[in-house]
């Protein structure tokens, strides 16, 4: 019996075999490779999404808690003229309105040290507007006046500005660390503190 030629279709049965898994394990191993990259990709653009969904809010907050102040500010400023202040405290009643909603929203999104920044904010301005809607009820409290109403605002133009800065070290901005070079609005009787807010001031 010839040993060798029985062998030989043996041996191709095992090279066909062999051929035949090394192209099934190259299979698999490209389509692991594209699940992990297909992962990868997905990972990135939840992230993305994430990050572009929190500036949004972001901005949403900065504007909503500086328009906020600005109202505040310009219905002070009405309390101490004799004009017809109801149209300031319109806007006034509509801007914290604003902010009370998108501070709510912020709440679910925002990360621990920039929420704490912003609660903070908020209590200080719901503070400055319960000083303010007093002395326009005229039912104020011992302590409560225009000149110490008006002392807290450059205090809160300096708050509004730490919370810019803690948001946009959180989105990684460039030259966050450094000290915020916008001296925000320096509000006076003749000029328009939400005009101000408006301009980005």
């Amino acid at each position: 019996m010839d040993v060798s030629g029985a062998g030989a279709p043996i041996v191709a049965v095992v090279g066909v075999v062999g051929t035949l898994l090394s192209a099934l394990l190259t299979q698999r191993a490209a389509e692991r490779s594209r699940r992990r990259e297909q992962e990868r990709v997905e990972r990135a653009q939840a992230r993305a999404r994430e990050r572009e969904e929190r500036r949004r809010c972001y901005v949403a907050l900065n504007t909503a808690s500086r328009h906020y102040l600005a109202a505040l500010t310009d219905q002070l400023h009405a309390l101490g003229r004799t004009e017809d202040p109801r149209a300031v405290r319109q806007r006034l009643i509509e801007a914290r309105d604003l902010h009370r909603d998108v501070h709510a929203e912020a709440q679910m999104r925002l990360p621990d040290p920039v929420l704490a920044l912003a609660g903070e904010v908020a209590h200080e301005l719901g503070t400055l507007y319960g000083t303010v809607r007093r002395l326009d009820d005229g039912v104020p409290r011992p302590g409560d006046s225009l000149d110490a109403a008006q002392g807290e605002i450059d205090p809160l133009w300096e708050r509004l500005r730490e919370l810019r800065r803690g948001m946009r070290a959180d989105l990684g901005a460039s030259g966050a660390a450094r000290p915020d070079p916008d001296p925000g609005p320096r509000p006076s009787r003749g000029n328009s503190a939400a005009s101000r807010a408006s301009s980005g001031r």
